[in-house]
């Protein structure tokens, strides 16, 4: 083994609940874990990358990292956190969001080495989809009682009296079939250990009773604290939604801003959860931040390597780029490189005006640009003053009155950008 996974995983704040005995048990040799992914998207988001890094951890543990995509529980809900019931998806959508889902795993996970540790990805749908309901009562369900079901934190909350949903007898199911996960698992590919977010310890000991009762043998259980955040907020959300894995929904600009972003509070406890820098230089940097918390080095080393390890080095060059675009001294070389989707990822909420053509083809003079065409300024006079006082920047590059604007100056063939000093930005949309 190259290192203890459970000491690694304690000092990084990842480690909210753990079975006794899951640390001797792994240090003796080889072990397979497995978590949950669920599938409802064809993309993972930044909601999934605790139990991914909780994975990549234990593969670098010396130890077999089991990824489980559940295809059989995609179709039925988890109640666990949740106050209602999912939308059911068709077997196609399912292996498709699968396929999408082992490429993004890719880049964390090792699948293709010949190690004896090579990750393995597995969907619950292959083994749930024959067993007849049957079958399963009759195998399965008998050696789980209601009463120890009812115990559970999970079910407790939905059938409390503050739920107005109830709980549907599929839901109430879920923690049996996440248990026969457990137990296939462990009879297949002796796998003795899931882990997950805290909120799924109910459904994960579910599953150590029955590798106890039906398979004779003894299963193990650890799980993540839930990740929040000091201002109370969800983690991974902002106002337009999730922020995703796959650049197509969560552009690289926008994902490394988001990391960027992040409170001195939250940045120190992130670093350690979504990063593998060692503990001596996570410390080392903590405490250059404290030092000049203004410098932000600690948000910047956090998106930087979060960044990297999910999009590529690259595309955090690229972000980077274009973050200084609107805050830094970017040249129109520097606008040119910006593909279309991040440059409005970019300049998102910045006022924009419509020009037709034709006018820029024929030469828009800079009174038009600025007041009499676009209205960015109040006047005509007052855009001949802010001319005279050599404030305006045409793709960051001063500007005097006599300047006209051609579709030399457009960038992604369509945008020009104005500023009115560092303040003051205003986009020219040719259509």
């Amino acid at each position: 083994m190259n290192k203890n996974f459970v000491e690694e995983l304690t000092w990084r704040g990842m480690i909210h609940d753990v079975m006794p005995g899951t640390e001797e048990h792994l240090l003796e040799g080889l072990r397979s874990a497995y978590v949950g992914i669920d599938p409802t998207a064809d993309s993972l988001h930044i909601g999934h990358l605790v139990g991914v890094m909780m994975l990549k951890h234990f593969q670098e543990a010396g130890h077999r990292p089991v990824a489980l995509v559940g295809g059989a529980t995609g179709m039925i809900g988890d109640p666990s956190g949740k106050s209602n019931e999912r939308n059911l998806l068709t077997e196609a959508t399912l292996l498709q969001n699968q396929n999408a889902l082992k490429n993004q795993l890719s880049k964390f996970l090792d699948f293709e080495s010949e190690a004896e540790n090579a990750a393995v990805m597995v969907n619950n749908y292959d083994w749930m989809k024959n067993f007849s309901f049957l079958s399963f009562i009759r195998d399965v369900g008998k050696h789980i009682t209601v009463n120890y079901m009812m115990s559970k934190d999970s079910v407790k909350k939905r059938l409390s009296s503050d739920s107005s949903e109830g709980m549907s007898f599929t839901e109430f199911t879920y923690q049996l079939v996440q248990g026969y996960d457990f137990l296939h698992l462990y009879r297949e590919l002796d796998c003795t250990l899931q882990m997950g977010g805290s909120d799924q310890w109910g459904n994960i000991t579910t599953g150590t009773e029955l590798i106890r009762r039906i398979g004779d043998g003894k299963g193990y259980a650890l799980t993540c604290p839930l990740i929040t955040k000091a201002d109370g907020t969800k983690f991974g959300k902002t106002e337009s939604g999730n922020i995703w894995l796959d650049p197509a929904r969560t552009s690289p600009y926008k994902f490394y801003q988001y990391w960027l972003n992040t409170s001195d509070e939250d940045a120190e406890k992130f670093i350690k959860i979504f990063t593998f820098l060692s503990k001596e230089e996570i410390e080392a940097l903590i405490a250059q931040h404290k030092e000049a918390p203004h410098l932000r080095e600690l948000q910047r080393k956090l998106a930087e390597e979060i960044t990297i390890m999910v999009h590529s080095a690259e595309e955090y060059e690229n972000a980077v780029k274009a973050s200084e675009v609107l805050f830094g001294k970017s040249t129109a070389n520097d606008l040119k490189k910006l593909n279309e989707a991040t440059f409005l990822d970019v300049f998102e909420g910045v006022p924009q005006a419509q020009i037709s053509r034709e006018d820029v083809e024929a030469g828009l003079d800079m009174i038009a640009a600025l007041s009499a065409k676009t209205d960015f300024l109040k006047s005509n006079g007052e855009a001949r003053r802010a001319l005279k006082e050599n404030s305006i920047s045409v793709n960051k590059e001063k500007v005097t009155e006599d300047y006209t604007i051609t579709t030399n100056d457009l960038l992604n063939d369509k945008y020009v950008i104005i500023n009115k000093g560092k303040r003051n930005t205003y986009i020219l949309r040719v259509e």
